[in-house]
């Protein structure tokens, strides 16, 4: 769990070989803290094991005296609540954006939960307000502490009804996964509902909660105090799968893209269709090479990144790259999270002129020169968009603060190996 890394990386080098698509960072840290509530050991399939963003939260659970068998090999993570307990930790710096999750396991057995404050990417505002009024609803005491977030409900929480003002991911699942432990029915309103939220409700019905979605924002939790075991396996990750498409169109490689899940990238497929990009798929994998190109270039778009089953935020550094490589003038719209703007700054430093933004809109001009840069990640996404565009561009990249992508990419020097391609990291 190093911070601080720099990658040294050669442009100029030509993907060919294949790459498997993980387990889902959004699913899977997810996952992992909703098995938490669980009376009796959870597996979970397919798990990320490498994922620097899991292994914090692994850090953090077994503080707490849960155990967590990860197995590299099989990938596969089991955990075992039976001994988790609320505890006094001597320190609170763990880099977890979804620290919130982890409150509804440690109140089911302790009462009381003591976590640190949301960490993660510096992308915009995402304060925490929202899941101080879950729990509230819920029936808890929620006190803020120099150190901790300390919430409190000595009997467990309580049904109620969660209101949410906007539509929230976090919140959804934070409200979902608490609702589980109570054993009465509480309603979600406005509540978000992704590929990834629907995997969650999924595995919550595995350990016995009864959930009934009605629509795309009504929800009916009925939970259980005692909820059993689960094994379950961790959808492929849609965020990683359009990395590499994007990547392999826009290095002229010949690479094989393997368990892509095609059925929650629908309009991001879409939208790669519309800009002259046809790519050669079957059931699971696609095959991309330069021949994907219809008219030999990537054609200029304009799109807006939104919700699902929209072009999601965390996949805006992608089109951003694509658009970059077009035959012509792009722009991106992002309305959801008009701040996510800080990569760009440092994308910019490998396409000189090539690159216009503020808040909400992107614009890029295509067939500009990629010259080698030194760079820092901003955040999660825009930190690989950077790795990408090293890889892309002449001469040698310097890239700060690396680990923002070994967060949300599994195993990515190994995968980038397996394309034939080499970075050094240090």
């Amino acid at each position: 769990m190093k911070s601080n890394l720099t990658a040294t990386i050669k442009g100029g080098q030509i993907p060919h070989g294949k790459v498997r698509v993980s387990g889902a960072k959004n699913a899977s840290t997810r996952l992992l803290a909703a098995a938490l509530i669980a009376d009796e050991p959870v597996t979970l399939m397919n798990f990320p094991t490498e994922l620097v963003d899991a292994r914090y939260k692994m850090d953090f659970i077994e503080k707490c005296g849960g155990k967590v068998q990860v197995d590299e090999i099989e990938q596969t993570v089991t955990v075992d609540s039976s001994n988790l307990e609320d505890r006094l930790l001597d320190s609170y710096d763990f880099p977890i954006r979804t620290t919130y999750l982890l409150v509804a396991g440690l109140i089911k057995r302790s009462g009381i939960a003591r976590i640190p404050y949301p960490g993660g990417c510096k992308i915009g505002d995402r304060g925490y307000d929202l899941h101080m009024m879950v729990w509230e609803k819920l029936g808890a005491t929620v006190t803020e502490k120099p150190d901790y977030i300390e919430i409190t409900a000595p009997k467990g929480f309580s049904p109620g009804e969660i209101n949410f003002p906007i539509s929230t991911i976090g919140g959804t699942e934070n409200a979902l996964i608490s609702a589980a432990t109570i054993d009465g029915e509480t309603i979600i309103k406005n509540a978000y509902i992704s590929p990834e939220i629907e995997s969650l409700i999924e595995f919550l019905r595995t350990l016995g909660a009864k959930i009934d979605v009605v629509g795309n924002s009504f929800v009916k939790v009925t939970g259980a105090s005692k909820l059993r075991g689960s094994l379950f396996n961790v959808m492929p990750d849609r965020i990683e799968a359009i990395t590499w498409i994007v990547y392999g169109i826009i290095s002229g490689g010949n690479i094989v893209v393997e368990d892509v899940p095609f059925d929650t990238m629908e309009i991001p497929l879409i939208h790669l269709s519309h800009a002259g990009i046809d790519l050669y798929r079957n059931k699971n994998n696609v095959i991309i090479s330069p021949e994907c190109l219809v008219n030999g270039k990537v054609q200029p778009f304009e799109l807006a990144c939104g919700t699902h089953p929209g072009i999601i935020s965390d996949m805006q550094p992608f089109y951003t790259l694509l658009g970059l490589h077009a035959d012509g003038t792009s722009r991106i719209f992002d309305y959801r999270y008009p701040e996510r703007l800080k990569y760009c700054e440092q994308l910019s430093k490998f396409y000189q002129g090539g690159l216009k933004w503020q808040p909400g809109t992107i614009t890029t001009y295509g067939n500009s020169n990629i010259i080698g840069a030194e760079a820092t990640s901003t955040d999660l996404r825009g930190s690989m968009a950077l790795v990408l565009a090293a890889l892309l561009a002449e001469g040698e990249s310097t890239i700060h603060n690396v680990e923002m992508a070994l967060r949300g990419y599994n195993n990515l020097e190994q995968k980038l190996k397996g394309l034939n391609i080499n970075i050094e990291v240090y």
